[in-house]
């Protein structure tokens, strides 16, 4: 498909492309904008003028240079085998489509969405958003052939996009309520996407009733739909398979197309679980759950919450060690929807495991918290660091003070001189749950100690090396 009329370069060879801010033109959306959406809906043929874009606000040519702006895409499309089912599915594919314009970075989705354009775009004639509405209309209607009519319109001022934005969380709502009702036991098959592979070559989200999509805008109604309209697609029908194990949510489909989707980087995944073979995160996830070892609980953050979690990072920093396709265990990038599943973490201790969360989200998401549990879990009102999180949990008598009493008896069967009795430790060592490791500070001056109390540690490999003073700096002169 040719754009030389439009003098833009557009195709999936521009997919990932990253615009850090000084190469930013503008930014839409994101973290400072509090209001952003992308909607797509079915309409009658006749309400479609077919090709046409239309900006409410700004356009890119009249927006100040290294400002933020509000940004709403609303998409409305016709054709005869069109069915609501595919609205969020459309939605989706906006990620894809958008990166395919050489100057345009997109990120997440839904009301989440974040998006910068680039100055080397602008001058390039990436200066309206009549161009990218074009765009998109054409790839849509050339990647998705049963769309026969589409329509675009941009919202990127704050009084222009606030009632559209009301309608499309009312829309979001709506179909999450849909597929609540449903469980993993009640379906054949699971679905996966690698839409995001683009930026996370490892990532593969696992799609099923009781997990939808680590962006929050596919469940397993959409995924089915988009599998059935487009077979090839980055959305497709995974076979269940055996289950290895109910509780963490282990699926040999699954494993197989991880596997297969990673390249065999990513080998086993369990859907319940943070701590053990947890989901790969892409980078679109609206939250993230992190282990907190010195409380024995999670802590739960999401992209809008603003300073610093208890454990001292912020959002953007953890997400920074949990996307990219990752497992990392004892963080993992979720839907805020997941939230609301019955298996939540299930298999680490669900709801009762955790100890901390936003209070927008704890506020979002109440009717999911059972009961017993609402006043037993932080905010950042209750506490903003360890200390606090820690003196909060202690008076609510928050569940996971059964493992910190259950960690402190076993740390009291093992003696110091137990231990080097047993050969666990040499004599005059450390008790086990204990590790100590100094760290000389350069050319032998000053240094750190490491202290690291009832630590966990399993490594197949431990390699330590010993570094002559001034090796390094012989190498350099050598080279």
């Amino acid at each position: 498909m040719s754009f030389d009329d439009l003098g833009l370069n557009v195709g999936p060879v521009y997919e990932g492309q990253r615009i850090r801010a000084n190469d930013m033109l503008v930014e839409l959306g994101g973290p400072k904008e509090p209001k952003k959406f992308e909607l797509c809906q079915v309409k009658p043929m006749k309400d479609i003028v077919d090709g046409q874009v239309l900006i409410k606000g700004p356009d890119l040519a009249d927006m100040k240079a290294g400002e933020h702006y509000p940004i709403g895409i609303y998409i409305e499309v016709a054709g005869k085998a069109l069915e609501t089912d595919l609205e969020a599915v459309f939605e989706r594919r906006i990620h894809q489509l958008l990166n395919y314009i050489e100057g345009i970075m997109h990120l997440n989705q839904r009301n989440e969405t974040w998006m910068r354009i680039s100055k080397k775009g602008f001058e390039k004639g990436l200066n309206t958003f009549k161009k990218v509405g074009t765009i998109l209309v054409r790839l849509f209607k050339a990647e998705l052939g049963i769309i026969e009519k589409a329509q675009v319109t941009f919202f990127t001022a704050p009084e222009t996009i606030a009632p559209i934005h009301a309608l499309a969380l009312k829309t979001y709502e709506a179909r999450d309520a849909r597929a609540r009702g449903l469980k993993d036991e009640d379906v054949t098959e699971f679905y996966g996407c690698v839409l995001c592979q683009s930026f996370a070559p490892t990532h593969c989200c696992a799609i099923t009733p009781n997990r939808t999509s680590l962006c929050g805008s596919i469940n397993w109604f959409d995924a089915r739909a988009a599998a059935k309209v487009d077979p090839t697609g980055p959305i497709f029908k995974v076979d269940k398979g055996q289950c290895l194990d109910p509780l963490k949510g282990e699926y040999t489909g699954i494993n197989e197309a991880v596997s297969k989707r990673s390249l065999g980087e990513v080998k086993r995944v369990n859907l319940f679980s943070g701590l053990e073979f947890p989901h790969t995160s892409c980078g679109c996830f609206e939250a993230i759950t992190f282990y907190i070892p010195e409380v024995e609980g999670f802590g739960i953050v999401d992209r809008n919450f603003k300073g610093n979690s208890p454990n001292g990072l912020p959002f953007s920093t953890m997400a920074n060690s949990t996307g990219g396709g990752k497992q990392t265990p004892g963080f993992c990038g979720i839907a805020i929807e997941y939230l609301r599943s019955p298996k939540f973490l299930q298999a680490d201790g669900g709801w009762k495991r955790i100890v901390w969360l936003p209070a927008a989200i704890k506020e979002r998401v109440k009717d999911s918290i059972p009961a017993e549990m609402k006043d037993k879990i932080a905010t950042e009102a209750e506490a903003v660091d360890i200390a606090a999180l820690q003196k909060f949990l202690k008076e609510k008598n928050h569940p996971v003070m059964e493992r910190w009493a259950k960690e402190e008896e076993a740390g009291e069967e093992v003696s110091a001189e137990e231990a080097a009795a047993t050969g666990m430790v040499p004599a005059g060592g450390i008790p086990m749950g204990t590790m100590t490791m100094a760290m000389p500070g350069a050319g032998g001056m000053g240094g750190v100690q490491l202290i690291l109390k009832n630590c966990k540690i399993h490594a197949e490999t431990i390699i330590i090396k010993k570094m002559e003073p001034g090796a390094a700096g012989d190498k350099k002169k050598k080279k």
